[in-house]
C-alpha cells in the first residue's frame, strides 16, 4: 500500500494542561493481539487498570504498576470535520489528553480505524506522529493492527508517554505511513508458533554514513529440529507487493562493506527447538544517475520451499542497484524463554489493545 500523511489539527483551548516531559515510542512485544471484530482475542494489557473509561498500551519498558488506581477520564481534543478514511483506509477518530492524576501511564492517545479494501486478510503497521501546535513532532509511535478481514473496519488505539523535560503539549496527530502485509505472511518475533515451526523477523537495523544494515532472525519455536544451509531467499516488493526488478541480490555483504559481518561460506546447521539463527542484509543509499529505488517490503524464505514471511526493512537503495545478504549463522547469544539466559528480542511493531472505547 502507498504511504499516506494526514494531519489532524487540534487546538487546545481550555483543555487540561499536562506535565508533558518528552516521549517514548511504543515498542514491540508478543504479536498476539487481533483487531476488534477480526475474530482474534483482544489483549487486555492496559495503560490503566480495569475500570477506567479508556485504556490502551504503552511500551513494556514503561512498566506496569498495579497499585495505581484510576481516578479520572481523558480530555478529548478537538478534531476537524470528519472526512472519512484516507486512501490507505486509515481514519483518526479521536485524540485525548490524560491528566497526571488519572492513574494512566499515557499522556496522550488517539483512536483510529482501518478499513481493509483488499481481497486478503491483512496485518497493518501504522506510524503516527503526535505533534505540537507549531507542527513539530513530539513523538512518533508505530502501531500494529493484526488480521483485518477484507471489507472489515477495525478499531484500534495508539498511545504515547512523555518523558523528557519541558516537551511541548500535543495538539494534533499525523498518519505518517501505512504498511500492510497479508496476514498469513506477517512476520513474528514471539507469540504463537507459526505452522512452519519458526519465527522469522527483521530487527530495526542500523545506519551510518550511507551504509544500512538490518538483521534477519529465525527462531525454532517448534518441536522438531530445523535445518539450514545457505542464504535466506529474498524477493523485493514494492508498496503494492509487486516484484521489484533491476536490483541484484548478492550472496554475502563483502561487496557492500567488509565490516558488517555478513561474509563467510554457509555452514549446515540443525537448530533444536529454542535455538536461533541470524543473517544480515546490507546496502548503501548512494544516489548517482537515474532514479533512486525504494523497497518497503522483502519477502523472506528461510530456505527453498519454506513458507514466506514479509518483513519491512524500508530499503532505500539509491541508484546502487544491489543488496547484499549474508549466510545463516547460528545465533549463540539467543536463549528461548524458559531456557535460562534470554537475549531481548529486537523491537518490532507492538500491538496495542484495540478495545479503547470513547468516553
Amino acid at each position: 500500500m502507498p504511504t499516506a500523511s494526514r494531519t489532524v489539527p487540534a487546538a487546545l483551548a481550555g483543555v487540561l494542561l499536562l506535565a508533558a516531559c518528552g516521549s517514548q515510542s511504543a515498542t514491540q512485544g508478543d504479536d498476539t493481539t487481533g483487531a476488534r471484530g477480526a475474530g482474534a482475542p483482544v489483549d487486555a494489557a492496559a495503560l490503566c487498570p480495569s475500570g477506567h473509561s479508556q485504556y490502551g498500551s504503552l511500551p513494556s519498558s514503561a512498566g506496569d504498576d498495579p497499585s495505581v488506581a484510576p481516578s479520572g477520564t481523558p480530555t478529548p481534543l478537538p478534531l476537524p470535520s470528519a472526512t472519512g478514511p484516507d486512501e490507505d483506509g486509515v481514519q483518526v477518530t479521536g485524540l485525548y489528553a490524560w491528566d497526571a492524576g488519572s492513574g494512566c501511564k499515557a499522556d496522550y492517545s488517539a483512536t483510529f480505524e482501518i478499513t481493509n479494501s483488499d481481497t486478503r486478510t491483512a496485518t497493518y503497521t501504522v506510524t503516527f506522529s503526535f505533534r505540537s501546535s507549531s507542527g513539530g513532532a513530539v513523538d512518533n509511535v508505530e502501531q500494529t493492527v493484526q488480521a483485518v478481514a477484507p471489507g472489515q473496519t477495525a478499531k484500534a488505539t495508539v498511545a504515547m508517554k512523555a518523558e523528557a523535560m519541558h516537551a511541548p503539549e500535543v495538539s494534533g496527530v499525523d498518519v505518517l505511513r501505512v504498511r500492510s502485509v497479508p496476514a498469513d505472511e506477517a512476520s513474528s518475533a514471539s507469540g504463537s508458533c507459526p505452522a512452519s515451526g519458526v519465527h522469522v523477523y527483521a530487527d530495526q537495523g542500523d545506519a551510518a554514513m550511507g551504509l544500512r544494515v538490518v538483521g534477519l532472525h529465525l527462531v525454532n519455536c517448534g518441536t522438531r529440529t530445523y535445518e539450514l544451509d545457505g542464504y535466506p531467499k529474498l524477493e523485493l516488493l514494492d508498496e503494492r507487493h509487486g516484484s521489484v526488478d533491476g536490483v541484484r541480490i548478492l550472496q554475502g555483504t563483502g561487496r557492500i562493506s567488509t565490516a558488517v559481518g555478513g561474509d563467510g561460506s554457509p555452514q549446515p546447521m540443525a537448530l533444536r527447538p529454542g535455538e536461533a539463527a541470524q543473517s544480515t542484509i546490507a546496502w548503501r543509499n548512494t544516489t548517482g544517475f537515474g532514479d533512486p529505488v525504494n523497497v518497503p517490503y522483502v519477502r523472506v524464505r528461510a530456505k527453498s520451499g519454506a513458507d514466506p514471511v514479509i518483513v519491512q526493512p524500508e530499503l532505500d537503495l539509491g541508484t546502487t542497484g544491489q543488496l547484499g545478504v549474508g549466510p545463516w549463522k547460528k545465533d549463540e547469544t539467543f536463549r528461548a524463554t524458559g531456557t535460562g539466559t534470554e537475549r531481548p528480542t529486537p523491537p518490532l511493531p507492538s500491538p496495542v489493545s484495540p478495545d479503547f472505547p470513547s468516553p
